[in-house]
Formats: C-alpha cells, structure tokens, sequence
C-alpha cells in the first residue's frame, strides 16, 4: 500500500495546529525553511521517516497517528480518511467498498 502524502500532511497540520504551533515556530524547532514544511502539509514535498520522526517528537505524537491515524484516544480515526477517500469515488465503487466492508465486519 502506497503512502498517501496529502493525508500525512493534512495529520501533521492538524497535529501542529493542535499543539498551537505556527509554521514559522515548527519550521524553526525543525531548522528547515516555512517553505519546505508548507509543502510537506499540503502533500506535495515527499517526507523521511528521519524527519517524520522528528516532528512527530516536536508535536508529541507517534509516527502511528500520522501514517495509519490510529490514535488510541478516537473511536472514529478513520471517518475523516474515510469522507476523503470516497469524496471523488464513483458511485458503483462506493457500492463496492460497502459491500466489501459489509462481508469483513459481518464474518
């Protein structure tokens, strides 16, 4: 399964934004441009484990919560990943996915 930039990054704004961190604060602690961890928030800059390692230690989270979600504190991790997923999905691979999610949950 292949990484998701735009997901990781859009978890890793949430994450700085929970912590109250400006880019300009974060991007400092990091010691990289405002530039580069922009582009690491919107997806479009391909990030390290090293550096994935680094911020999730400066933001006091695990690398877990960044790249699967997983939070042991929320129930509904995935709903949000879910709604981005299937926002541009047509409607008979929709179907699809249901009923494939339907037959795991129900066995």
């Amino acid at each position: 399964m292949a990484l998701d930039y735009n997901i990781i990054g859009e978890r890793l704004k949430q994450a700085r934004l929970n912590k109250r961190l400006t880019q300009e604060k974060l991007a400092e602690k990091l010691d990289v441009s405002v530039a580069f961890l922009s582009r690491i928030e919107r997806g479009s800059s391909l990030i390290s484990l090293k550096r994935l390692n680094q911020i999730c230690s400066i933001l006091d989270i695990t690398e877990g919560e960044i790249l699967n979600g997983v939070s042991k504190d929320s129930q509904g991790y995935l709903n949000k990943d879910f709604s981005i997923l299937l926002k541009d999905c047509p409607p008979e691979k929709i179907s699809l996915i249901y009923n494939i999610a339907k037959i795991i949950v129900e066995n």
